[in-house]
């Protein structure tokens, strides 16, 4: 199978051909693409070295999927013309995830909703992809409410200029800002714009894009995100009010079955999820699991995933898997 990454030079592209090869997906040929001032460079996939080539030229090469992560606005340009030539696009940009007419996926929650005539799919927002993972199987057994999260995100969220921000002031060096603000021994309350109403972007995308994925309008959910000086991957407290009581031996087991779910919750040995122990895994791990006591059916849990893997690159490579396996590609 014929597959084009785009932006294939990026933090993210470079994680998706890792993925690609980890996870043995069945790549005959790999076609990098990138903007026109990469094209020519090299990058090195299974051992074997490819030629970055031009959106244009991208097309032309007729890849059976093109996973795109390469901004907002190129993927408004370039996945329709990728689409048209009957190419079929994974896009990890926000460009398409709240359009009506494109599905928005992660595979352990609503793979099912795929079919052949979606040329454009969209991958959700990070932050989002790992929460609705640990919500799903809680949310078909008691019915979600409300959710309250507040999100700790690493640096690599906004790509190598952040992560060479973090780094070079743990150096004491100068070097180009990602951030206003000075990221390392410090916590910055703002990811992406403010809106309006007072909450960023990012925000937004939570509420939003979890409705969508859950396919439940009725789930209310308000979002604290802050970015934090750590590479691992994001963590999020999450409180979960439920329409009906649970058991809390009985969520843990919901959770240690659920796909692409790992349950770490030892209060006695001080065993609960870290970026540290997330980071170049593909699973979602949930731990911290409490009732909340000050209200009733409310549960508190902490939730970490790698924001470069599960939260985008992995993602997308499973959507990848789910429409080869079904026939769909």
């Amino acid at each position: 199978m014929k597959v084009a990454v785009v932006g294939a030079t990026g933090l993210v592209g470079t994680k998706m051909m890792q993925v690609l090869a980890e996870r043995n997906f069945p790549v005959t040929e790999l076609v990098p693409v990138a903007s026109e001032r990469s094209v020519g460079k090299e990058v090195e996939f299974k051992g074997k070295k490819y030629r970055v080539v031009s959106m244009q030229d991208g097309i032309d090469a007729k890849p059976a999927v093109a996973i795109f992560s390469a901004g907002g606005n190129t993927s408004l340009e370039w996945a329709p013309k990728f689409a048209e030539a009957g190419i079929t696009v994974i896009d990890n940009s926000s460009a398409w995830r709240m359009d009506p007419s494109k599905k928005l996926v992660v595979p352990e929650v609503n793979a099912d909703v795929l079919t052949k005539e979606d040329r454009i799919i969209a991958n959700p927002n990070c932050s989002t992809i790992q929460m609705v993972v640990a919500l799903q199987p809680l949310h078909k057994k008691y019915k979600i409410k409300r959710v309250v999260v507040s999100t700790y995100q690493s640096v690599t969220g906004t790509g190598k200029k952040a992560v060479d921000q973090l780094y070079n002031e743990r150096k004491n060096e100068q070097g180009e800002m990602a951030y206003k603000y000075q990221i390392d021994l410090n916590v910055i309350p703002q990811i992406d714009v403010f809106l309006e109403n007072g909450y960023t972007k990012e925000e937004m995308k939570m509420v939003k894009e979890t409705c969508k994925i859950m396919g439940d309008d009725s789930i209310r959910v308000t979002a604290t995100t802050v970015r934090i000086p750590v590479v691992g991957g994001h963590s999020e407290s999450v409180n979960l009010e439920f329409e009906n009581d649970f058991d809390l031996d009985e969520v843990k087991s919901l959770l240690s079955s659920a796909p692409g779910v790992v349950v770490q919750d030892d209060p006695s040995q001080a065993v609960y999820p870290m970026p540290l122990w997330a980071h170049e895994k593909d699973e979602v791990f949930v731990g911290r699991l409490r009732r909340d006591e000050t209200q009733p059916n409310t549960l508190n849990m902490w939730i970490v995933s790698d924001n470069l893997r599960k939260g985008a690159a992995t993602n997308a490579v499973q959507i990848a898997e789910y429409l080869m396996g079904k026939g769909l590609l």
